[in-house]
């Protein structure tokens, strides 16, 4: 299986979930975004971020424009990140701020989300 029909699949069964958890995928890969710049994984920020701006390609577009406003302003930032992400990595107060801002950014998204106020 190609890389391609890989990402077609995670695609489609990322997308056959509700927003609700869809956003909540998004604000648990932030989390863990966060986690590993404080652990020093630069790979798996790396990845994490590349999953993270898919996610939010995939959910964009069926939420609440408010809502996709503020995601797509998370995807770009990560975008931005990546083209700078060596130097970012090795400097330590950059690599913090990544880490304070995914966490910001996972909170308000999980907020988003809904799920916390979903009665169990």
């Amino acid at each position: 299986m190609d890389m391609n029909q890989k990402l077609d699949e995670k695609q489609a069964r990322f997308q056959g979930e509700n927003t609700s958890h869809r956003l909540g995928h998004i604000a648990s890969n932030l989390a863990r975004l966060r986690t590993f710049c404080d652990t020093a994984y630069p790979e798996a920020v790396e990845s994490v971020a590349d999953e993270t701006i898919c996610f939010i390609e995939w959910t964009a577009a069926d939420i609440e424009p408010e809502y996709a406003e503020e995601i797509v302003k998370i995807q770009v930032q990560l975008a931005q990140w990546k083209l700078k992400f060596d130097s970012f990595w090795s400097n330590e107060s950059e690599r913090k701020s990544m880490s304070e801002q995914a966490s910001i950014w996972s909170e308000q998204v999980l907020d988003m989300s809904g799920l916390l106020s979903e009665s169990i």
